[in-house]
């Protein structure tokens, strides 16, 4: 097991941004604040050979859009389900966010394999279409947003996802550090592996995202927020009494950390009634927003 101090968000006292968690939602307006404008939009894909579905949520009060900060959320989907426009609107009504051009892109029907790491399919060939993913993102959506908002330059691009969409997000982002700064990682599926258990799997050799960081070459200007919830599984591979999605995810930060990232530009939020659903994302999600974007 790694080890891991109190700067990582692991618990409410060490967490200065878990306050977070506890927005949802005391107090709750009837009427909508204007602070969201949702836009939905159909964008072909030549990489994907589809039509990509789109949110857009949109701050309305942006005066000067170069300043505006970006969020890409993989499974936009789900965004809905939370609701993710209602914790926008709350954290924007108590001044506790930064503008920000939040764009939830839905998933198609071949999720299993347009999500995963670009470079390596996974023991079963899935994730084989993640490297044609990650061209539809930087090489279509990207341009796409900055012509239609009129917007050359954001502030900072960040990018978020949950479970399959949490792991894509972060190859895109570790493999991008020019062009992102943040990653948001949910029940993350770090335990994305080349080898089946059967087959001679180790932790140390076959999880290909960790193989990932420790080959790769770290951009210490990134930001890590990973959660996890002590309810996102029942499997114990190791049977050290902890769960994987737990397992994988420190072993990350120690990877992290062994790259060189600072303890304060790792958050670790550990949910103890965390399961694996739309959810628990819900009540991690202004914990995460106000981590990347609070004033």
């Amino acid at each position: 097991m790694p080890e891991y101090n109190a700067h990582f968000c692991i618990c409410e006292t060490h967490c200065k941004y878990f306050q977070c968690y506890f927005l949802i939602f005391e107090v709750m307006h009837k009427e909508k604040s204007l602070s969201i404008i949702v836009e939905k939009y159909n964008l072909y894909s030549d990489y994907l050979e589809r039509d990509v579905i789109i949110d857009f949520y949109l701050p309305t009060y942006v005066k000067q859009p170069e300043y505006m900060n970006l969020l890409l959320i993989n499974d936009g989907q789900d965004l809905p389900k939370m609701p993710f426009e209602e914790i926008l609107e709350e954290l924007y009504y108590y001044h506790k966010i930064e503008p920000l051009l939040c764009v939830g892109i839905h998933c198609g029907t071949d999720r299993r394999m347009e999500y995963g790491v670009a470079s390596q399919a996974d023991y079963l060939g899935r994730g084989a279409k993640a490297g044609a993913y990650t061209s539809f993102i930087l090489e279509e959506l990207l341009p796409f947003l900055r012509k239609k908002y009129h917007v050359p330059h954001f502030k900072e691009k960040a990018f978020a996802g949950f479970s399959l969409g949490g792991l894509m997000a972060l190859d895109i982002v570790w493999n991008n550090p020019h062009e992102f700064s943040k990653v948001g990682i949910f029940s993350g599926s770090l335990w994305w592996r080349q080898k089946a258990y059967e087959d001679g799997y180790t932790d140390e050799a076959d999880r290909i995202m960790h193989n990932q960081v420790k080959n790769g070459d770290a951009a210490l200007w990134l930001s890590f927020f990973i959660q996890t919830g002590l309810l996102d599984e029942k499997k114990d591979r190791n049977k050290n009494g902890v769960i994987d999605s737990i397992d994988d995810a420190l072993d990350l930060i120690a990877e992290l950390k062994e790259k060189g990232y600072a303890d304060d530009s790792i958050c670790y939020l550990e949910l103890e009634d965390g399961t694996h659903d739309v959810p628990t994302w819900a009540k991690a999600m202004p914990a995460f927003l106000k981590w990347g974007w609070g004033e």
